[in-house]
């Protein structure tokens, strides 16, 4: 028990990695029905309807922004600014762009690209992160931390890279790789924003995860209504169809993001970051289960990435 309170946030963020690695396979078949954007703006909506949910059950309804006792405070800019309002804008700003802004251009990126070279792209998060945490939480990392870091984030490339050569070469690569990029640097910054506020009071995940999805889900909503008006949720098409995103946002959003900010509040930035990309990984047995060949190269990075975790969490 006690590893797993030590270990709270990396816990947390594989347990987020290995639910989005099993809804990936749903989301890559929505994509392909549902536009960007509408996908978006959909999983958010259910999310937020089963997270309003959980708190009136919890009857936690409202959250706390005390400050901490069980943290160290952040040594930065932000802790002169006022701890209520201030970590509230910091968490709205960070569904805006992490939520809105990223998921959308991360689900454009899957129709692009694929899901194997938007993955391989993604894996630039987490050092987009640990680097904007220094910039501006002043985090600092062992050397260890940073070389579990890169072997994990080098093992998750390295298997996914190896699945993405036999992709088709007509696929419209620049976009896709623009596309991509914004993707990773708008969870990076999301990630960080999260973390600042998160770290600074003792509002609860479950809270800053509503209050994420609230902000990114209103702008997307606003936009849409304003480009598409009344007619904004008919590409959902079936019942069928909104079942599927239902079930997948459940498992992806409502407990994949929450699990996400329970890592950032209790772990480094970019560790978090690192552990929540590991996803590819968690891919290959659930492949091999469904009887797709996974080659040896495959298995290799997976082991890299799994020495890499291991340094994470025996020598942070």
């Amino acid at each position: 028990m006690n590893a797993i309170a030590e270990f709270k946030g990396e816990l947390a963020a594989m347990s987020a990695a290995l639910l989005w690695a099993v809804v990936s396979v749903v989301y890559g078949y929505l994509g392909q029905k549902i536009p960007p954007m509408l996908l978006n703006l959909t999983k958010g909506l259910v999310a937020i309807a089963l997270l309003v949910l959980t708190l009136l059950l919890r009857d936690f309804l409202l959250p706390a922004l005390d400050s901490p006792t069980f943290l160290p405070p952040l040594s930065s800019p932000f802790t002169t600014l006022n701890q209520f309002a201030f970590p509230l804008f910091l968490l709205f700003l960070s569904g805006a762009i992490g939520i809105s802004f990223g998921d959308t251009v991360y689900f454009a990126a899957l129709n692009q690209l694929g899901a194997r070279r938007t993955l391989l792209i993604h894996t630039l998060a987490p050092p987009f992160t640990a680097l904007l945490a220094i910039l501006f939480l002043r985090e600092q990392l062992t050397l260890i931390a940073w070389g579990g870091m890169l072997i994990t984030i080098i093992g998750v490339a390295w298997t996914i890279a190896e699945r993405v050569s036999g992709t088709n070469s007509t696929t419209r690569l620049l976009p896709g790789l623009t596309l991509g990029l914004l993707a990773a640097l708008a969870q990076a910054v999301g990630a960080v924003l999260s973390r600042a506020a998160l770290a600074q009071t003792a509002i609860d995940p479950l809270w800053s995860t509503l209050i994420r999805l609230l902000a990114g889900v209103s702008l997307l909503l606003l936009w849409m209504l304003w480009k598409q008006g009344r007619q904004v949720l008919s590409g959902l098409g079936s019942q069928r169809l909104f079942a599927i995103v239902f079930v997948t946002a459940f498992f992806s959003t409502y407990l994949g993001i929450w699990l996400q900010q329970i890592s950032l509040k209790f772990a480094p930035a970019g560790i978090a970051q690192t552990l929540s990309a590991t996803s590819p990984i968690f891919v290959l047995p659930l492949a091999i289960a469904l009887g797709e060949f996974v080659s040896i190269r495959a298995i290799l990075g997976a082991v890299v990435s799994l020495f890499g975790i291991a340094l994470l969490f025996l020598w942070r």
